[in-house]
């Protein structure tokens, strides 16, 4: 298939998913992934009326933003953020998807530009594996960390949680447990209601648990270019 059939079968599918889960397509975002590929195709997605576009390095972001040239995307910052990298992912993300510590919550909010009054939005990415080498915040720690955001960082809007349902596990009951996390960051900020879980092969199971933002990738852009 080409872009515009592999977009429109994922498409169907997640409209699928919604309606089995009682839920309204619309209320969900489809965020593509075009990790390692070129600008052309993110200029080929918003040709196609893609919207929401995720990148999971900083420099890859950077770089496609400066050189993108099309109607305006919403760029997804879904990767491990470094603090010495925060200025840039500030600058070129609309949503930082993988908020993890305070630490690197104080960077995202001290990387705001002089002058600007511009507020970003972040997810508290949940950590869903026993393995505290993999990334996000452990879930006893969300409350902690949501309160730091809200009282710390005025320049961050929390807007939910995001996760990888682990590979090992059925990513329903890992997205179920995500759905009570989310729940306990509302009563921290109530308005945070965002759930950043779903990928190719977990979607349906993340939108029966109330995922708001999927992160699709190749089962769109097709396969991933060679990369060094």
């Amino acid at each position: 298939m080409d872009l515009r059939s592999r977009l429109a079968d994922i498409d169907a599918r997640i409209s699928d998913a919604a309606r089995s889960a009682g839920r309204d397509p619309a209320t969900i975002t489809r965020i593509v992934v075009t990790k390692f590929h070129p600008v052309e195709l993110v200029q080929d997605l918003a040709a196609l009326g893609v919207t929401d576009v995720g990148e999971n390095r900083q420099q890859e972001l950077s770089a496609k933003r400066a050189d993108y040239a099309g109607p305006a995307l919403r760029w997804h910052f879904i990767g491990q953020a470094q603090t010495n990298k925060a200025k840039a992912v500030r600058r070129d993300a609309d949503a930082v998807h993988s908020l993890d510590r305070a630490r690197l919550a104080d960077a995202l909010h001290g990387a705001r530009a002089e002058g600007d009054e511009s507020v970003l939005d972040v997810l508290i990415q949940v950590n869903l594996t026993d393995d505290p080498g993999r990334g996000g915040v452990q879930p006893a720690g969300v409350e902690e960390l949501a309160e730091h955001v809200a009282a710390s960082c005025p320049s961050l809007r929390l807007r939910g949680v995001m996760a990888v349902a682990p590979l090992d596990e059925d990513p329903a009951a890992a997205f179920a447990r995500l759905a009570d996390h989310a729940a306990r960051l509302r009563r921290v900020v109530p308005d945070a209601d965002w759930i950043s879980a779903g990928m190719t092969g977990d979607f349906a199971e993340a939108i029966a648990a109330g995922a708001t933002h999927l992160r699709i990738g190749s089962a769109i852009t097709g396969p991933r270019p060679l990369h060094g």
